[in-house]
């Protein structure tokens, strides 16, 4: 169980694979560890490779983040519980405990990526996409920290 006075986040994502691994990462770096930070998905898939490799190369290394179910995070009581598409947003589970729902739908890299003419193409979707998380999740932790 996390200390009583830090705040945590949640962010949930289809398969945590990509999107919600991207925003842990950043809210990990951000956070300084002033605020407990976990991502899960409705379904388990293996953590995206590209977004490995695009989020390495912005110094942030999620290598060693896993794919989990939201069955399988820790009991607690979530302060902010963040969707990051529209189908986690639909099929979110309630939360006991209260908490704020958020949510912020993001395109989803792979999808993007299955369209582009080559690798170059491809990351520059995950690259775009990484972008605008890390803008949405230091907004996000400015908020939070700001109400401390």
């Amino acid at each position: 169980m996390e200390p009583v006075d830090r705040k945590s986040i949640l962010f949930l994502c289809t398969g945590n694979a990509c999107r919600s691994q991207m925003a842990e990462g950043w809210a990990r770096m951000f956070a300084g560890g002033v605020v407990s930070v976990y991502s899960a998905g409705l379904a388990k898939e293996a953590v995206d490779p590209r977004a490995i490799q695009v989020m390495r190369e912005a110094g942030v290394d999620i290598g060693g983040q896993c794919s989990k179910l939201i069955e399988e995070l820790p009991e607690q009581r979530y302060d902010y519980v963040v969707t990051l598409c529209d189908h986690a947003n639909e099929e979110c589970p309630y939360f006991a405990g209260g908490g704020r729902r958020l949510h912020r739908a993001f395109n989803d890299p792979p999808r993007l990526a299955a369209g582009a003419a080559g690798e170059d193409e491809a990351l520059g979707h995950y690259r775009r996409v990484r972008d605008e998380i890390r803008g949405f999740v230091e907004g996000l932790l400015a908020n939070i920290t700001a109400r401390e």
